[in-house]
């Protein structure tokens, strides 16, 4: 088995296919619209084949997103070395998005950083 993708709500459907393409080299797919109950989706897939599913409709609500809540806390994006994570981390940061936790070594093996994307998702950029 393997997993298929993951979705995720956002408030600005456009921003969120837009930051993933910009920083991430996502493609996405044709806008989907359900007239019925005005769900918009988009599916971005990521080079090695994953894909996120990113949607909106007007009833969704806003949550706290506490970084220690359960349910889904990050998305990993891999960038392929330590100075890419340097590097991306820098031009998120110099875009104005918050780094919550610098590029380092983790106690289980991997090199990564953390960011909150436009709407307080983490993104975790490992090498």
């Amino acid at each position: 088995m393997k997993l298929e993708h993951v979705a995720i709500y956002v408030q600005d459907l456009e921003k969120a296919k837009a930051f993933f393409m910009k920083y991430f080299n996502a493609q996405p797919n044709e806008k989907y619209h359900n007239p019925r109950t005005n769900l918009m989706t988009y599916f971005l897939t990521f080079s090695g084949g994953a894909r996120l599913e990113i949607m909106t409709r007007p009833e969704i609500i806003e949550s706290e997103k506490n970084i220690f809540r359960t349910g889904l806390i990050h998305l990993s994006m891999q960038v392929g070395g330590e100075e890419k994570v340097r590097e991306l981390t820098e031009r998120l940061r110099t875009d104005g998005y918050q780094v919550i936790s610098e590029p380092r070594k983790t106690g289980d093996g991997y090199y990564e950083s953390c960011v909150l994307d436009g709407e307080g998702n983490q993104i975790e950029i490992v090498a």
